[in-house]
């Protein structure tokens, strides 16, 4: 595509490139895709009722419009019913009332208020696409792409239409199909800045991210206070080590913000900025915005009493502490534990509520605690997550477990010297050395090369399984297998590849049986592989254990170590997916520890 009166050469060139680059994914990219209520769709709505004029509800649907363009949802959504309540039959005062409980957070109600808009506006497109866009946001990804389509069969070529199916496209883990529905696009509208920037999310998502940061930069150029471009540009600035670059990018997209929603998820990644360049409670703080209620990804905690706030008075209080997030994440933000537990005395009580897998390890290593399995739903298109083993006691307190790190690890000298918070089962540690005598000679190393979760969204975080070549060949080491999911074509392949055994301990569950994986990994000599459940179970055992990171890695606090495990060893690709580098070195400090014969002792 060569437009250079319309479109800048570089981004030409990089739009060629897009359907050739590699693939894996970023978390956390910001999509444009119209909102509900925007000023453009209020003004064409309005128009719109001039068709209404003979009816009576014309009037209050007017007045509904005007609120919404005045930010007023509430009265938006008062006018709209009012006119409902004349004529239930109305269309647009179900599309209204759509658009207003959408941008007051309340996502239930307003799909549904879209369903009844669509059946009763069938040749308005428009409520097709505000309502796929909806339902994109809820994670309804195949329901939104039939909606894109039905929008955008009414208007072929549309820059937001093929913009929004693309995203939907995208999500589903079709990346060259969404580039074929925005390229198009882009050829038809090339000054209009939103596919540009969806373009740059998919080339993210394929791992290359100068190509990307190229259309991110063109979305720009058309639309300089295109604020989720802006973002988007933080985000690639991060993945590429500069973390300065990217807080300037990312408090410019903040003041450009216009949805509450897109201010929290800005918010939460400014966070992991704060805390990679050791403004550690400055980014505690900001990542508070993962549980702002208009944060469509947030999860809602339930229990009887009040939530924790930093500067609380601990001492003596009964106090519920939610795991949070992935499974790896209540590992190491249970770093804390200690600390949170003196506070509270032995006057006061802990409660835990955690993953139901790793109950067993917690009880064992935290006697005085009570720790119970937390349970999660989906209430009214939120994700809800309470205590059903606590749920009829009243506890004085509440918190989500990394709400307290505001006020137990503000800095990264806050982190405990002391290697290992978690007591594996010293029985099951003495059967595993018993076992792994069966395992080849050499170094005893665990090792994980992949997520359970392997989507576009995560890939780009994880080297293929080639990459690890200089590693699997390390003359002197002996692999153990602790990568749970499928694992037999890897291994097949590293036999057949490479001629190397990675061996399979006997008799474990490597996703279920936490516990005894706990145990395990202090069997061995070493584990290593990215930052995972396994690896975060290892380090908070304090067992030997390395970790491979990445360039904006916010769980290194700022620092070139892990301090939640002060015993492991961290190993940092100079930028994302530039994986050799970080392999050649893994596997010369492989190769040094097998030489001196080294065991336990990293």
């Amino acid at each position: 595509m060569s437009r250079p009166n319309r479109t800048s050469e570089a981004s030409a060139i990089a739009l060629s490139a897009a359907s050739a680059a590699p693939r894996p994914a970023q978390p956390g990219l910001a999509d444009a895709m119209g909102a509900a209520g925007s000023q453009p769709a209020l003004k064409k709505l309005n128009a719109a009722l001039s068709e209404l004029k003979s009816l009576a509800v014309e009037p209050l649907l007017r007045r509904s419009v005007a609120a919404l363009q005045a930010g007023d949802f509430e009265q938006g959504a008062k006018l709209a019913i009012q006119a409902l309540e004349q004529d239930e039959r109305s269309g647009y005062g179900w599309y209204l009332l759509a658009i207003a409980r959408e941008r007051a957070g309340d996502f239930a109600t307003s799909i549904t208020c879209y369903e009844s808009a669509l059946a009763l506006l069938p040749s308005h497109a428009e409520v097709a696409n505000d309502l796929g866009r909806l339902a994109f946001r809820m994670g309804m990804k195949p329901q939104a792409e039939k909606l894109f389509r039905h929008f955008l069969s009414a208007h072929p070529n549309h820059p937001e239409g093929a913009n929004n199916l693309a995203c939907a496209i995208r999500d589903q883990d079709r990346a060259d199909e969404a580039i074929e529905v925005l390229r198009p696009a882009i050829e038809a509208n090339p000054t209009h800045a939103m596919p540009w920037n969806t373009m740059g999310t998919i080339v993210t998502e394929q791992g290359d991210l100068a190509t990307a940061q190229v259309f991110f930069d063109e979305a720009l150029r058309l639309q300089p206070d295109f604020a989720k471009a802006r973002y988007n540009r933080a985000n690639i600035r991060l993945s590429l080590g500069d973390a300065a670059g990217a807080l300037e990018d990312c408090d410019a997209a903040l003041a450009g913000a216009t949805s509450e929603d897109d201010r929290q998820m800005m918010r939460l990644s400014r966070s992991t900025m704060l805390i990679e360049l050791g403004r550690v409670a400055e980014g505690w703080d900001e990542y508070e915005a993962r549980l702002h209620p208009q944060f469509s990804d947030c999860t809602l905690y339930h229990a009887q009493g009040e939530s924790w706030a930093p500067g609380a008075e601990l001492r003596g209080k009964s106090l519920l502490i939610f795991g949070e997030q992935g499974l790896g994440d209540e590992v190491m933000f249970a770093n804390l534990l200690d600390d949170v537990i003196a506070a509270v005395g032995p006057e006061g009580h802990v409660t835990l509520a955690l993953t139901r897998r790793l109950v067993t390890l917690f009880e064992r290593s935290y006697p005085g605690v009570t720790v119970g399995p937390h349970a999660t739903q989906e209430v009214g298109g939120r994700t809800v997550r309470f205590a059903p083993f606590a749920q009829d006691t009243t506890f004085d307190l509440w918190a989500p477990m990394a709400s307290l790190l505001r006020q137990f690890r503000a800095s990264a000298d806050a982190f405990p010297a002391k290697a290992g918070y978690l007591k594996a089962d010293p029985a099951r540690i003495a059967h595993w050395r018993e076992v792994l005598k069966d395992a080849p000679d050499g170094l005893k190393v665990g090792f994980l090369w992949k997520s359970a979760l392997m989507n576009n969204a995560r890939r780009r975080f994880f080297s293929g399984f080639d990459g690890w070549e200089p590693v699997l060949r390390t003359p002197g080491v002996s692999l153990i297998n602790l990568q749970y999911g499928e694992t037999a074509d890897e291994i097949a392949y590293a036999r057949e590849r490479f001629g190397v055994e990675i061996w399979t301990p006997p008799g474990i569950d490597l996703k279920q049986d936490l516990d005894d994986v706990a145990a395990l990994t202090c069997a061995l000599d070493l584990t290593l592989g990215f930052p995972n459940a396994t690896v975060n179970l290892a380090g908070a055992c304090g067992a030997a254990a390395w970790v491979t990171s990445i360039p904006g890695g916010w769980t290194r606090v700022g620092t070139d170590h892990y301090p939640w495990y002060p015993q492991m060893r961290v190993f940092t690709a100079p930028a994302l997916g530039a994986w050799a580098p970080m392999m050649a070195e893994i596997a010369q400090a492989l190769a040094e520890a097998s030489e001196k014969g080294v065991r336990r002792a990293f």
